[in-house]
């Protein structure tokens, strides 16, 4: 009996010290929550630059770097110990980035300044700049490395970067305000929201054509508050997640059949999500309720609500 207790309390400790943690942004309090996922619980609030909004984590999961957009850089976080170790000159006003899969290039969208500006994380130079649209934000690049993909507000354009060059290589009109793009895990497509427009297109990537163009209609919700931000697409190819902004609510999209499965309701105003490792949950920061919801993968359904800071904006998820 006794070595039976010492077992499940060993597991227990073990799953407790394998417990992942979220990283959460928060815009209004200069500070990034952390929420132990196990308890569901924020374990600690850690002080960073003015308005942080975007975070990423290295393919390693040992730093972590945070967009502090009024500080006008992107500071580097040792996940670790919990300290900013370095900032790098990331142009002014950065919101959102993406880092290439050498783990090196780290790609910064600068809204002020109509650009995209390229570094080196490990020597902190820049390594060029790059004319896009008026009022860039959203920036992904391709699990092969090739792509670079950014969206301009104002000019509602996708606009390709060819990371060999650090040219711009073509530009795709899309709807009114894209605010995010995401590729699905193979590559071969390209996921974009349109904020004002309220749809999401999806493009082949070879090609670069449109495959699917998708609004949505949320029964009780006004057509006007249908504000796709935030997409995250699972791995194994099955669904789709668009973050709905002032609609309060995340659609679930059929990723084979471009179908809509489900609208799930969330905090007011969605911004952006993560996965766990396992991708059994995912989280979604809600800026005005100043909460993140836990959705059930499998279940779809909303498990629990956690209070952060004032204004939370972006999530990651460290193992």
């Amino acid at each position: 009996m006794r070595r039976t207790l010492l077992s499940c309390a060993l597991l227990l400790a073990a799953g407790h010290a394998a417990a992942s943690t979220a990283w959460v942004s928060n815009e209004k309090d200069n500070s990034l929550s952390l929420i132990d996922m196990q308890t569901l619980q924020v374990t600690d609030t850690l002080p960073v630059g003015q308005r942080p909004r975007g975070l990423l984590l290295s393919h390693d999961n040992k730093l972590l770097y945070i967009c502090a957009s009024d500080s006008d850089r992107v500071q580097v976080m040792d996940v670790a110990t919990r300290k900013i170790i370095k900032e790098l000159p990331s142009g002014k006003d950065p919101e959102q980035f993406a880092l290439h899969p050498n783990n090196r290039w780290l790609y910064v969208s600068n809204e002020d300044d109509a650009l995209v500006t390229v570094i080196d994380t490990e020597t902190s130079k820049v390594l060029g700049q790059i004319n896009v649209g008026v009022e860039p934000e959203g920036m992904a690049v391709s699990p092969d490395g090739k792509w670079a993909v950014n969206t301009s507000e104002t000019t509602n354009m996708l606009h390709w970067i060819d990371t060999g060059t650090q040219t711009l290589a073509d530009n795709t009109l899309v709807d009114q305000r894209p605010r995010f793009v995401e590729f699905n895990p193979d590559g071969s497509q390209l996921w974009a929201s349109a904020e004002i427009g309220g749809t999401v297109t999806i493009l082949d990537v070879a090609s670069r054509k449109i495959l699917k163009t998708l609004s949505f209609q949320i029964k009780g919700v006004h057509p006007d508050k249908v504000q796709p931000v935030g997409i995250k697409l699972s791995a194994d190819g099955k669904y789709g997640f668009v973050a709905l902004g002032p609609a309060n609510h995340v659609a679930v999209i059929d990723a084979k059949t471009f179908e809509i499965v489900d609208y799930l309701l969330v905090g007011r105003r969605v911004w952006q999500m993560a996965f766990t490792p396992d991708q059994r949950q995912l989280l979604a920061t809600n800026g005005v309720s100043g909460d993140v919801s836990v959705i059930d993968v499998d279940t779809l359904k909303v498990s629990k609500s956690v209070k952060v800071g004032r204004y939370p904006w972006g999530v990651v998820v460290t193992p």
